[in-house]
């Protein structure tokens, strides 16, 4: 499946069996490096990263400052320290505050022991204290089932649907 131009004009493997299959294997081409271009656009959770609050905290959005253990980013599980950018009037927590939060939705794929891959649309958090328990008492859309393992219990306790 090569197919590329020159500048004299399309080059193909398949010249002599006409242009029906040289435009096949140049949607195909095409479609492959739009599928590689979109499975690499999906990076860590890392410095600077907005992510979406799915508790009933107050706040909003955040933005990670920085993942902790000294990784180069966060993935499902990990703990991060974001500041808060948008926020309810009357809620928990503060615009501005600086909170620690769980990762409970990563648009990352990660891949489970039995062969299946998970990877969620958005980036979501969940904010925790200090001693690692929730600030909200409600925890909103799906969870993985993979923050067992990082005993991350009380939010998939708190979650409506564990994935």
């Amino acid at each position: 499946m090569m197919y590329w131009k020159t500048k004299l004009g399309d080059c193909s493997l398949f010249r002599g069996l006409g242009t029906n299959v040289s435009n096949l294997l140049s949607t195909a081409t095409q479609m492959t490096w739009s599928n590689f271009l979109s499975q690499h656009q999906r990076t860590f959770i890392q410095m600077r990263t907005v992510l979406k609050v799915v508790d009933n905290s107050g706040a909003k959005k955040v933005m990670c400052i920085q993942p902790l253990k000294g990784r180069k980013g966060a993935r499902l599980g990990d703990t991060i320290i974001a500041s808060v950018k948008e926020a309810a009037p009357n809620g928990k927590v503060k615009k501005g505050a600086v909170v620690r939060g769980v990762v409970v939705r990563a648009a990352m794929q990660r891949g489970r022991c039995d062969g299946s891959e998970v990877k969620f649309d958005d980036n979501a958090v969940v904010i925790i204290d200090k001693q690692g328990q929730p600030v909200g008492s409600r925890v909103f859309g799906p969870v993985p089932h993979e923050l067992r393992k990082k005993k991350h219990v009380k939010i998939l306790a708190l979650a409506e649907h564990i994935a």
